[in-house]
């Protein structure tokens, strides 16, 4: 396992001349356009923006980047598949783990803007390795869900990336809850990613940990998506090397 999520690192950063840096670059440079569209064009007042918008981008970039690469891992690792008895599920749990340490890298710049606009450090920082896991938990459920339907069906990854695109808007990530239409707000409060999203978002912008019974619901949707996820996965599991 840690041998895959090195190779993983390596991979993802081997022809960057910035390397790893790029994982705490790239939210930053997101973060500016984003300051800039939501402040200074569609204006609303939110204390602290640089500190919301930042939290939910590397949340969002968590969450995405390693549903694709959980998809698409299978395939990346036929040769391993075809070769070796190895667990297939160990791919997927890969890239999810290796999407966690991007992370926690990234938290670096997080730290940083925090320092630079003053933003309150509270105790319940604390609490936000409790919300990584319950992200990286629900995401690793949503990737073994998907991973094998993607090797049966290769039109799966176009559609998700489609299907992503629309849940980042649904999901408020760049813009808070109040501005959100009447009509749509169903929408997006109903969004299970939302819940994911504010747990991990709550320790750090709101300086407080979940309430409990919004954690409860995170929770209760992660355990739900690694539960269904794993049991998909482990039904389709021997067809898999007959695809890839």
């Amino acid at each position: 396992m840690v041998a895959l999520v090195t190779r993983d690192l390596r991979v993802r950063y081997k022809r960057s001349a910035l390397g790893l840096l790029w994982t705490m670059l790239q939210p930053l440079l997101t973060m500016g356009v984003m300051v800039l569209v939501f402040s200074s064009i569609f204006r609303f007042d939110l204390p602290q923006y640089p500190v919301y918008c930042l939290t939910g981008i590397l949340f969002w970039n968590f969450f995405s980047q390693s549903i694709v690469a959980s998809m698409v891992s299978l395939r990346a690792n036929a040769a391993i598949l075809h070769k070796v008895p190895v667990p297939k599920a160990v791919f997927p749990v890969a890239t999810v783990c290796s999407g966690v340490v991007n992370l926690c890298l990234a938290l670096v710049p997080l730290v940083v803007i925090l320092l630079v606009t003053g933003h309150p450090l509270r105790p319940a920082i604390l609490f936000l390795p409790v919300a990584i896991l319950v992200a990286a938990l629900f995401t690793l459920g949503m990737g073994l869900l998907l991973s094998p339907l993607a090797v049966f069906f290769t039109d799966v990854v176009e559609m998700v990336g489609v299907a992503l695109s629309l849940l980042m808007y649904l999901t408020p990530i760049f813009y808070p809850m109040a501005i959100v239409p009447d009509h749509l707000r169903m929408f997006v409060r109903f969004n299970p990613v939302r819940s994911i999203l504010e747990v991990f978002r709550d320790p750090i912008y709101f300086g407080k940990i979940p309430p409990l019974t919004h954690f409860t619901v995170a929770f209760g949707l992660a355990l739900l998506a690694f539960t269904l996820g794993a049991l998909a996965f482990k039904r389709n599991s021997d067809r898999i090397p007959f695809y890839v």
